[in-house]
């Protein structure tokens, strides 16, 4: 056991949770979510992403999201940037560090965005080199390090192949992501052993889907390992197109809810956390698809 004492949690709602919603969510929203979730005590948060409108009309406001924060010091707002001109666009609004992909499936890649990982994370190369000579720190999202909704299971060389690949290119930290939300906690370790081979403990963190409940073990199991990165959604915000009538990214209350109650600290408000949950599901015209926020909401309301 290798447990952390601290635990920095990054909230993907903002970008990878609001991107899969049908109707369109205001800026206005999306800006006091951040400046709820920032006031709650996150220090790092996924705020937008730079990619054509006509492929995720969501993000289409993505420079007006930006502009209309009130940026605290200490606080990272990091954005996706697909490639070059999503990187260019991204660049008018100085975000703290941009975050390029690449998938552990070669099926995945090709459907995704039509070539093979080698080719994806060589397109990413000039777009990390630029991000670089600006001083913006650049994180790899790795997906499907476990299992792939056309290839089925991912075996940990994939993994490896796929760190090394953006380690090759300039990649600063990575994130090993279940993006299906298969995974337990045996095959999560040995993604992140994988990853380890070419990225240090402090450079990678966890992203879990809860598609099969286990998105809480595969927490615990990397905690273990000494992983004191996770990425995680308020309200649980998030669907996975890949695993239809599936829950998407892990709830950020009940990954603080488990932290806190192992004793680690987070640095995070739970109550404010909650109520920040319950304004964007407000907004949304639906519950909380966090089990810890509906039963602190019962709790309050009794």
């Amino acid at each position: 056991m290798n447990t952390p004492a601290r635990v920095k949690v990054i909230d993907v709602g903002p970008r990878d949770g609001l991107q899969n919603e049908k109707q369109p969510v205001p800026a206005a929203v999306k800006i006091e979510l951040v400046h709820r979730l920032q006031a709650a005590g996150l220090k790092e948060i996924e705020v937008t992403s730079y990619v054509s409108p006509k492929w995720v009309p969501q993000m289409a406001d993505n420079h007006e999201v930006m502009a209309g924060i009130t940026r605290l010091p200490g606080v990272a707002y990091s954005v996706l940037t697909p490639n070059l001109k999503g990187f260019e666009a991204a660049l008018l609004d100085q975000p703290s560090e941009i975050v390029v992909f690449g998938a552990a499936s070669e099926a995945f890649s090709q459907k995704n965005i039509n070539c093979s990982i080698a080719e994806s994370i060589e397109r990413f190369a000039p777009v990390v080199e630029a991000a670089l000579a600006k001083g913006i720190a650049v994180r790899g999202a790795m997906s499907c390090t476990v299992g792939c909704p056309y290839e089925g299971d991912i075996s940990p060389e994939r993994v490896a192949y796929l760190a090394q690949l953006m380690k090759g290119i300039g990649v600063q930290r990575v994130d090993v992501a279940d993006t299906i939300g298969v995974g337990t906690p045996r095959r999560v370790q040995a993604a992140i052993e994988a990853t380890l081979q070419h990225f240090g403990i402090d450079e990678v963190s966890g992203h879990f889907h809860d598609t099969y409940g286990q998105a809480l073990s595969n927490t615990l199991a990397a905690l273990e390992m000494g992983v004191w990165n996770f990425q995680s959604s308020v309200a649980g915000l998030g669907g996975c197109p890949y695993a239809k009538g599936a829950t998407g990214n892990v709830a950020t209350e009940d990954v603080v809810y488990l932290l806190h109650g192992m004793g680690i600290d987070t640095g995070i408000d739970l109550d404010a956390l909650v109520d920040a949950g319950a304004y964007i599901s407000e907004q949304l015209g639906r519950p909380s698809g966090s089990r810890v926020a509906r039963a602190l909401l019962a709790k309050r309301a009794s």
